[in-house]
C-alpha cells in the first residue's frame, strides 16, 4: 500500500494515541468520582424493589420513594444513635481508667515488673535506642497520623456524596433507564429494554438478598451476645451486620472481630461466641443463603467465588459487591442473546 501523505497519517495517528492517553488519564483521575457514582447507582438499584413493592400497593411513586428513604435513613440514624453513645462512653471510661492507673503508680510498677522479668530486653541501652528512633521518625509518624485523619474525613465526605447521589438516582431511575433505552436503534429497543429491566431487577434483588442475610446475622448476633453477657452487644451486632454485606469473606471476618472483642468479657464468653458463629456460618451457607439468594440471582457457586475475588481485587469492597450481579447479568446476556444467535447460524 502506497502512503500518499506520510505527514498526515503520522499526525492523525499521533493525535489518536494522544486522545487515548488523555481518556485513560482522565479515567484514572476520576476514579474516585466513578466509584461514588457506581456505589450510588448500585444502592439505587437495590432500593428500587422496595419502591416497586409499594407502587404495586397503589402508592404513587413519589410517596413510595419518600416512605422508603425515610425508613432507610431512619434505620441508619437509629443504628448510629445506638452506637455513638456506647463508643463515647467506653472511650471516656478507657481514658479515665488509664489516667487513674498512671497517677496511682500502676504504670511505673508495670514497667519495673517487665524490666525485672526481661532484663536483657528492657534496659537503658534499648530504651535510649527506642527514644532516639522516635525522635528521628517523629515527623514521619505525625505525617502518617495526619494522613489517616485526612482519609477518615474524606471517607465521611464520600459517604455524604454517595447518599446524595443515591437519593437522586433513586428518584430519577425510570427516566435514566428511558434515556438509556433511547440510545438503542428502534428496531432493537424493545428487546434491549426487556433485557435491561431483567438485569436491573436482578441487581436490585441481589442487594435486597444480601441485606436480608446481613439483617438476620445482625439480629441473631444481638440476641445471642446479650444472652451470653458480652460487652457492647449492639455495637458487635452492628459490626456483624455491616461485615455480612460483603460476599464470601464478610461473615467470617466480622465473626473473628466479634470473638476477639468478646475476650474482654472473659474466655468462656469468647468460646461461646466462637461456637455460635461456627454454627451460624454453616446455617447461613447451607440454609439461609441458598434460599434467599437463589431467588435473587441464579449464578453457579464456582462463578460466585471467581467473580467476588476478581471484583474485590479490582475495586475492593465495592467490586466484591458488584461482581456477583455483574456475573448474573453476563450470564443472562449469554443465555438470551449470544446462545440464540449462535443457534441461528
Amino acid at each position: 500500500m502506497k502512503i500518499q501523505n506520510a505527514f498526515r497519517v503520522g499526525l492523525i495517528g499521533t493525535l489518536g494515541v494522544g486522545l487515548g492517553i488523555l481518556i485513560l488519564t482522565s479515567i484514572v483521575s476520576l476514579a474516585t468520582i466513578i466509584t461514588y457514582i457506581g456505589a450510588a447507582l448500585f444502592l439505587a438499584l437495590g432500593i428500587e424493589p422496595l419502591i416497586s413493592f409499594l407502587e404495586r400497593r397503589r402508592f404513587p411513586r413519589w410517596l413510595a420513594l419518600t416512605i422508603t428513604l425515610v425508613v432507610i435513613i431512619g434505620a441508619f440514624v437509629g443504628v448510629i444513635w445506638a452506637i455513638v453513645p456506647v463508643a463515647i462512653s467506653q472511650a471516656t471510661q478507657l481514658v479515665n481508667n488509664t489516667i487513674s492507673w498512671v497517677n496511682s503508680g500502676g504504670a511505673e510498677d508495670w514497667f519495673q515488673s517487665l524490666q525485672h522479668q526481661f532484663p536483657s530486653v528492657i534496659n537503658d541501652q534499648n530504651i535510649n535506642a527506642v527514644t532516639q528512633w522516635l525522635q528521628q521518625n517523629l515527623p514521619d509518624i505525625t505525617s502518617k497520623v495526619l494522613q489517616t485523619a485526612s482519609g477518615i474525613v474524606q471517607g465521611a465526605f464520600g459517604v455524604i456524596i454517595v447518599i446524595i447521589l443515591t437519593i437522586y438516582f433513586t428518584a430519577s431511575l425510570p427516566s435514566i433507564k428511558r434515556a438509556a433505552y433511547q440510545l438503542v436503534p428502534a428496531s432493537r429497543r424493545s428487546r434491549f429494554a426487556d433485557l435491561g429491566d431483567q438485569i436491573t431487577d436482578s441487581v436490585g434483588k441481589y442487594v435486597m438478598g444480601q441485606v436480608s442475610l446481613a439483617l438476620v446475622n445482625g439480629v441473631l448476633s444481638a440476641i445471642f451476645l446479650t444472652i451470653i453477657g458480652a460487652k457492647f452487644p449492639v455495637l458487635l451486632a452492628t459490626i456483624a451486620f455491616f461485615f455480612s454485606l460483603i460476599p464470601l469473606v464478610g461473615t467470617i471476618t466480622g465473626s473473628v472481630i466479634i470473638v476477639a472483642v468478646c475476650i474482654l468479657s472473659g474466655p468462656p464468653t469468647a468460646i461461646a461466641a466462637a461456637i455460635y458463629y461456627l454454627v451460624y456460618m454453616q446455617v447461613e451457607a447451607y440454609v439461609l443463603s441458598p434460599r434467599i439468594m437463589n431467588r435473587a440471582v441464579s449464578v453457579p457457586g464456582a462463578l460466585v467465588v471467581v467473580a467476588a475475588l476478581a471484583g474485590g481485587t479490582l475495586l475492593g469492597i465495592l467490586g466484591a459487591l458488584v461482581a456477583i450481579p455483574f456475573a448474573a447479568a453476563l450470564l443472562l446476556i449469554i443465555k438470551q442473546v449470544v446462545i440464540p444467535r449462535q443457534n441461528e447460524l
